[in-house]
């Protein structure tokens, strides 16, 4: 290779928040890898030493020394290679940082500059925001470092780093998952090269935690913006990149733009690290690169649930999940995933019926469980909802039945789930929609009971597009679960559209009020009435919300960490 060609390393891994010791480990065998195949760098994402996001384990001093610590194992051995790793630093506050490790020692550290305090993040709250930049020289190329935030702005750092000559910039981020994010991080990148005629190497987490899921797709861009390579979704990945950037400096002199930069004095080496030769291991044969393609919407939601949910239940200590079966087209997705993401073998799936259950639900839920591989273990509610009637019949002496016995209903399966839980340590899964956890279409210590709701951030009309995606190549969902109209099943010839409007009506309606923040008199494509009457409904269902358990996130403002409305509030 001549001197302006470095071969890189993208680990794109997978660390667990708090679990110091096994993400170094993890750390440790990718640096290897990379050692062994020639890469003169590799880069790990955001704070990746700890797991993102650490949140109040920042306040712990204990948990910050334990990762400085863990730095200096990671630093020694990085023996033959240089690294650049996510880890909290700790000077006179607490940063954000990326250090610099090269042939067993911490050569640099960057501080993080812009904190996101919007959405899921609050890192104003743990961290200090950083000053200044790391460049260093490798193997005659100038290099910077960058970490998520730092990146989507358009002018500093990076115009920074560009007037200071860097050919390459390294972003280490942790940056989460939802619907069609992947393609507008690309394209800001590939206008972050092009604007400043640099390589730019993003390198992002993956993996789930509690409600996020981080989607990986890690990207490498040349000069003139193109992408050069791109790393799996929602999977570890390890990429090799051989890169060459001695066209960088010709396309620098034939554009204008870059005269107006301030560029530093011939020669001068202020504040730049220069790190020594390496005596890397023998690289294999030129890397040909095959880009991983992009995912389209519903395989992209799909991976992200399964993704998700597989680390939600393994990284909490759990094994096998219980999901109570309905015969419904929600319960339906969630058996699916589950199945999908930890195994049939380890799916329970428990039909609870009543007498107001169709036999087209036992039947529906049958096949499925056929489908899967699972076994249905069967438990009637009618016997206990019986006592509780012939218990609370001196208090509901001369009233009619109404929401009160059928609440009961669904609090009876909920309580049959979490004795199952007890019994045999297994994580009850809740199977409520987007669309019914907006308007309160759900009950309380019933069906909204569970460890995880894994759908709690789709809708419902999203809930039928993932089922018809799954079975577009054979039929996993039994179809008269897919097409049969919805519904509770806890009074006779119930259906949602007693109490709700059509979810291809309300869904819309719910996605201008709470994604687009929109008011009652802005949303003009219903009837003014309705749109209150949903609005209201939203409003007035936030402290079960509040209880609610976390869900995957998919949209852009999922209930929870994004959304974060009063219970007790007046305002319409």
């Amino acid at each position: 290779m001549n001197d302006k060609s470095i071969r890189l390393a993208v680990a794109q891994i997978n660390p667990t928040v708090g679990d110091i010791r096994g993400n170094l480990d993890l750390i440790i065998s990718n640096m290897r890898q990379a050692a062994e195949a020639g890469a003169d760098l590799v880069v790990f994402p955001e704070l990746a030493l700890t797991g993102y996001p650490p949140e109040d384990l920042v306040f712990k001093s204990s948990f910050v020394e334990d990762n400085l610590k863990a730095l200096q194992e990671a630093a020694a051995a990085s023996t033959g290679i240089t690294a650049i790793l996510g880890f909290i630093d700790r000077r006179d506050d607490i940063f954000n940082a990326a250090a610099l490790l090269h042939d067993g020692e911490v050569a640099g550290v960057y501080h993080k500059r812009f904190l996101p305090d919007y959405g899921v993040f609050d890192e104003s709250r743990y961290f200090r925001a950083g000053q200044g930049e790391l460049i260093f020289s490798l193997h005659g190329l100038k290099l910077g470092v960058t970490i998520c935030e730092d990146i989507w702005y358009p002018a500093e750092p990076l115009l920074g780093l560009a007037g200071e000559g860097v050919e390459m910039v390294v972003n280490i981020s942790a940056s989460p998952y939802h619907l069609r994010k992947a393609a507008q991080r690309e394209k800001m990148l590939s206008v972050r090269a092009s604007d400043y005629l640099m390589s730019v190497v993003y390198v992002n987490m993956v993996g789930g935690q509690d409600e996020l899921v981080f989607d990986g797709i890690s990207m490498v861009f040349d000069e003139c913006g193109n992408l050069v390579d791109r790393a799996a979704a929602f999977t570890e990945d390890l990429r090799l990149v051989d890169l060459d950037l001695k066209g960088i400096l010709h396309q620098r002199l034939r554009d204008s733009r870059w005269r107006k930069l301030h560029l530093p004095r011939l020669g001068a080496t202020d504040g730049i690290i220069h790190l020594g030769e390496l005596q890397t291991g023998a690289k294999s044969p030129e890397v040909i690169r095959n880009p991983e393609p992009l995912l389209e919407d519903m395989e992209e939601i799909r991976r992200a649930l399964r993704l998700g949910l597989h680390d939600y239940v393994r990284k909490n200590g759990f094994n096998t999940v219980v999901i109570g079966l309905s015969g419904g087209i929600d319960s339906a997705l969630v058996a699916v995933l589950a199945a999908e993401a930890l195994g049939a073998e380890n799916v329970r799936c428990v039909y609870m019926p009543s007498r107001f259950s169709a036999e087209i639900s036992r039947q529906g839920a049958a096949d499925l469980c056929v489908n899967l591989g699972i076994e249905m273990l069967t438990l009637p509610i009618d016997g206990v909802m019986e006592s509780y009637l012939t218990e609370l019949a001196p208090a509901f002496a001369g009233l009619s039945p109404n929401i009160a016995e059928e609440n009961i209903q669904a609090r009876i399966r909920g309580n049959l789930l979490y004795a199952l839980s007890n019994k045999f340590g297994w994580l009850v899964l809740t199977t409520g929609n987007k669309s019914e956890m907006s308007v309160g279409y759900s009950t309380l210590y019933g069906d909204m009971a569970g460890g995880l709701a894994v759908i709690k951030d789709l809708p419902k009309t999203m809930v039928y597009s993932l089922c018809r995606h799954i079975n577009r190549e054979r039929e996993i969902i039994p179809e008269m679960i897919i097409t049969r109209l919805p519904s509770a099943e806890l009074r006779p010839d119930q259906l949602d559209t007693d109490s709700l409007p059509p979810y291809d009506i309300l869904d819309p309606i719910l996605e201008a009020y709470i994604e687009d923040e929109l008011g009652a008199d802005e949303i003009d494509f219903a009837p003014h009435e309705l749109v209150s009457r949903v609005i209201a409904m939203v409003d007035r269902n936030e402290y079960k919300r509040r209880q609610a358990p976390p869900g995957i996130k998919i949209t852009t403002r999922a209930f929870g960490r994004d959304r974060r409305y009063p219970i007790t509030n007046h305002y319409r």
